[in-house]
């Protein structure tokens, strides 16, 4: 497959791993609502950000959309589209090097594009997907990125949003579209969302309770072969006769009337024609005529039409999804700016609402989803979060990164205040978040254990460094036991204080007492026990014995 490159590539492909992991303190001042609803809005590098989070949102996040700088050259306006902003410059320079002083605004771009996108590939679920907007200046390089990180047969679609209120007039050709790439972790196990494209008529067959269509289909692929429908076999019609039409063109075919009674054919009939749904009818026969419930989950049935045509009826199952890749009608830069106004802030070219909310609930149909945002502007994905949850009871959760600690301080957090609290709305929205800054490395520059990290931090980190999945739950003080993934039991042995003891006073060891001591992980586990502390005086005999892997802290914990 052929791939991209641009100077600097090789000092950003793997530089996710280069970045240390952060500790996170919250804000209680601007943070707002219920603080327990599980939303975070964390001021700082996303990349740095991203990192500081990977221990708790790892593998965890249903969708990611993200609104990056389009690289337009447009320097005048917040967000800097032209990538040359105090932080990103600084970044690039320590980075990328002496080559940042050759980058041109591409190759700029995807340095600064690549390691945040392979950061959050890291957060995706299984059946995650990510939605970057862009438009025509960078989304072949995004495709190409993306393609690289997440593999090209993970692409889901390209969405073309139509945004009527953003034409610049001055164009030759006015521009009234942007782009929405999607890509899935795992495509075959991506479905779409609970959706039907407002656009589509209220007349449209897709809004019907029922779906009713002929198995009718004369093809190549649909050889002519013969179907006895038996005595008894339904009709959508009370009684008479279906003569057999003498039209060549016309199908199925059948040699003699059909005499209908009470909605059923009152005798065994052979007909004949090519089918799309043939061993499904077969069933339904088979079913004594019974309802089926086919691969989605809908109840199926089968009739014959006055005409003689065999139809199948489905039960539309309220899953129903109708996903169009042409967004029309999902609101404008001006109307999401105007609303901005009414809850007390200014921001240029947000994000309606109305089309992030689409975007989310037709990309993932989990009312309980995580979402991340690293890029969160003036917090619109938050905002439509919200919304969600007040329309279905839902329980969505948000994780939103804004760098720009003005913006973050000044847009961002107020915004989402303005929504919980119902500012510029008729009543405030359920919810609310924390707000984050992003403290201390994990670790210090000699690769010992930073003097503010806690217990409760480190664990964190332990159990996502061994199992490379968030913490079940938060770790407790003088709970060495962290939790289990798979055939393995994590704990870990330190205190800060134990740390700064030393000789037979040192409490951060294992030794014979404190491995007798451990908690048991269940009584129905049977794998290794991991134990992380500073030191061991368990012989190796005894470790083995009883299925112990001792690692030593700090040298043997990941990210240090």
């Amino acid at each position: 497959m052929p791939t991209l490159d641009w100077i600097g590539k090789k000092a950003v492909v793997n530089h996710h791993q280069d970045v240390p992991y952060r500790l996170i303190h919250c804000n209680g001042a601007l943070s707002a609502g219920d603080p327990d609803a599980g939303n975070l809005l964390v001021e700082g590098d996303n990349l740095v950000a991203l990192k500081a989070l990977l221990p708790y949102y790892a593998g965890k996040a249903k969708c990611i959309y993200i609104d990056p700088p389009y690289n337009t050259g447009n320097e005048n306006w917040a967000y800097n589209d032209n990538v040359n902003s105090p932080e990103i410059v600084k970044w690039l320079g320590e980075t990328v090097g002496k080559e940042a002083e050759d980058l041109t605004r591409h190759d700029k771009w995807l340095c600064m594009m690549y390691p945040r996108l392979r950061l959050l590939y890291e957060f995706l679920a299984e059946d995650g997907v990510l939605l970057c907007s862009i438009n025509d200046f960078e989304v072949h390089s995004l495709r190409d990125i993306l393609s690289s990180i997440f593999q090209a047969n993970n692409f889901v679609a390209t969405f073309i949003w139509i945004n009527e209120g953003n034409i610049d007039n001055q164009s030759k050709i006015k521009t009234n579209h942007e782009y929405v790439v999607a890509f899935s972790r795992r495509e075959k196990h991506f479905s779409p969302g609970a959706v039907v494209d407002p656009t589509i008529e209220e007349s449209s067959k897709l809004l019907n309770e029922r779906i009713a269509n002929t198995i009718v289909k004369n093809g190549p692929k649909n050889p002519i072969s013969e179907i006895t429908l038996p005595l008894g076999f339904p009709t959508n019609f009370e009684e008479g006769i279906i003569e057999p039409n003498s039209n060549p063109k016309f199908w199925p075919k059948f040699d003699t009337p059909i005499t209908v009674r009470n909605r059923k054919i009152q005798h065994e009939v052979r007909v004949s024609s090519g089918w799309s749904s043939k061993n499904f009818l077969e069933m339904f026969i088979a079913a004594q005529f019974h309802d089926i419930i086919d691969r989605k989950g809908q109840r199926t049935r089968f009739y014959l039409t006055e005409t003689g045509a065999v139809y199948v009826e489905k039960d539309r199952s309220e899953e129903q999804s109708h996903v169009l890749t042409v967004l029309a009608g999902m609101g404008t830069v001006q109307e999401a700016a105007a609303q901005l106004n009414t809850m007390g802030v200014s921001f240029s070219y947000p994000k309606p609402v109305r089309l992030i909310s689409y975007l989310l609930t037709a990309n993932c149909r989990d009312k309980d989803a995580i979402f991340i945002d690293s890029f969160a502007g003036s917090g619109t994905t938050g905002h439509a979060v919200l919304e969600m949850n007040a329309k279905d009871s839902g329980n969505r959760r948000f994780v939103l990164v804004e760098m720009d600690s003005d913006i973050s301080k000044r847009v961002t957090a107020p915004r989402l205040t303005a929504a919980v609290s119902g500012i510029g709305h008729t009543g405030g929205l359920s919810g609310g978040f924390r707000y984050c800054t992003l403290g201390e490395p994990l670790f210090d520059a000699d690769g010992g254990i930073n003097p503010s990290v806690t217990f409760t931090d480190l664990a964190a980190h332990v159990f996502f460094a061994e199992t490379g999945q968030p913490i079940p739950k938060k770790a407790q003080d003088g709970n060495p036991f962290l939790g289990t993934f798979q055939s393995r039991a994590v704990y870990l042995l330190w205190s800060r204080e134990g740390a700064s003891k030393s000789g037979a006073h040192k409490t951060n060891i294992l030794s014979g007492d404190a491995l007798a001591a451990l908690p048991s992980p269940g009584d129905s586990f049977s794998g290794e026990r991991v134990v992380y502390a500073d030191g061991c005086t368990v012989s190796r005999e005894r470790l083995t014995r009883d299925s112990i892997l001792f690692k030593q802290v700090p040298y043997r914990v990941a990210g240090n």
